[in-house]
């Protein structure tokens, strides 16, 4: 039997030798919070803002991913506005029906008709009917307030406000339950690196960083990830083009970019010649303007849901000759991952400065 178990002790179980090459990288925020060209936050938000957008009627023939999409202070202003509205709209009609069958002008005149039977029993003021509005679309049924059966309009209205009150329930709960159920929040639970590696793996330059999962019982089904490379370029035309995508292969060919993600992975991209970052070294790195963008996409195991998870890393986030630090151990029975290390970076004495281009021409 495997078992993890996360463990909070940094560093009583390292040797010295070890903990004096230890790097940890700490990113100031303000140097993220600076940087202003960044099209995917670290947590996974698109930075995009659209500025005059004409047709905004749109918004409104999808009214259900419209609401989705609104914070939840909005969603409960909606939700109490939208019964609020309904009560009092019943309310009226309700209203109207008893002042045409003359129930107010009755027991205003305080006379007693034996044969006038009025239309809701026990309702006499606005205040009543409002009521008798609210009762009959939630379905309270105090006993004071009823219908009698010879008010054929009352009936009518009851029937529609019945109808009306199943099918406003059902949408509100249908829209809470998927907005609290929405596959975006389980990437709450994934963490990804604070900054990326470039460094030699099997003797192969390579671009790495490192994902890792806190839930331990539920994961990913067909997970899988894609790396892509956006920067500015410039055709032959002349024509500057802002965002350009480039894949970055991750070992697609190979099924590479499928995992099983119960312990923290390392992503890897080989840089070969058909990388972007095939001739950048360490010198010209951080003057680079790039960003590279990691897409995991998978099904959520418990609902069965598709959710992506999204991240970013900046030439100023990358360590040009780091080496992740190991953070799985065996002990006894089972496997222990300690988290504390999780953004621990060693130094690659292997890795030398030169280009992936570089190393290829001196061999």
């Amino acid at each position: 039997m495997v078992k993890f178990r996360f463990s909070k002790n940094s560093s009583n179980d390292v040797p010295t030798s070890t903990l004096n090459n230890l790097i940890n990288i700490v990113p100031s925020l303000e140097t993220i919070h600076q940087n202003r060209k960044r099209l995917i936050t670290k947590d996974g938000n698109i930075n995009i803002e659209k500025l005059r957008v004409e047709n905004r009627i749109l918004y409104f023939r999808d009214i259900f991913t419209s609401l989705l999409d609104l914070k939840w202070r909005f969603i409960l202003i909606l939700f109490s506005f939208s019964f609020v509205i309904s009560w009092l709209i019943f309310a009226v009609i309700w209203y109207i029906i008893m002042y045409i069958h003359n129930d107010f002008s009755i027991n205003s005149s305080n006379e007693t008709s034996n044969e006038h039977i009025p239309c809701i029993s026990g309702v006499k003021t606005f205040s009543g009917a409002l009521l008798y509005s609210i009762e009959t679309q939630q379905t309270i049924g105090y006993g004071t307030r009823a219908i009698n059966e010879q008010c054929t309009g009352g009936i009518i209205l009851l029937i529609i406000q019945s109808i009306f009150s199943l099918i406003i329930q059902s949408l509100w709960v249908g829209l809470i339950y998927t907005k609290l159920s929405r596959p975006k929040r389980r990437r709450k639970t994934f963490i990804w690196s604070r900054n990326a590696v470039i460094s030699l793996r099997d003797g192969i330059l390579t671009f790495q960083c490192r994902l890792g999962d806190m839930r331990s019982r539920s994961t990913l089904i067909e997970a899988h990830i894609r790396m892509y490379f956006i920067t500015k370029r410039t055709t032959s035309e002349n024509e500057i083009i802002p965002l350009t995508l480039l894949d970055m292969n991750i070992g697609y060919d190979e099924g590479k970019d499928r995992f099983f993600l119960n312990w923290p992975i390392i992503i890897e991209h080989k840089i070969d010649s058909k990388s972007p970052l095939y001739e950048m070294n360490k010198v010209n790195l951080s003057e680079q303007k790039f960003e590279i963008l990691l897409i995991l996409e998978g099904t959520i195991e418990p609902t069965g849901m598709m959710t992506q998870i999204r991240t970013s890393y900046m030439p100023n986030e990358i360590i040009w000759a780091g080496r992740f630090s190991r953070m799985i151990r065996f002990e006894k029975d089972h496997y222990v991952v300690d988290y504390s290390k999780f953004n621990s970076i060693q130094y690659d004495h292997l890795t030398k400065e030169y280009s992936a281009k570089e190393i290829e021409q001196r061999n």
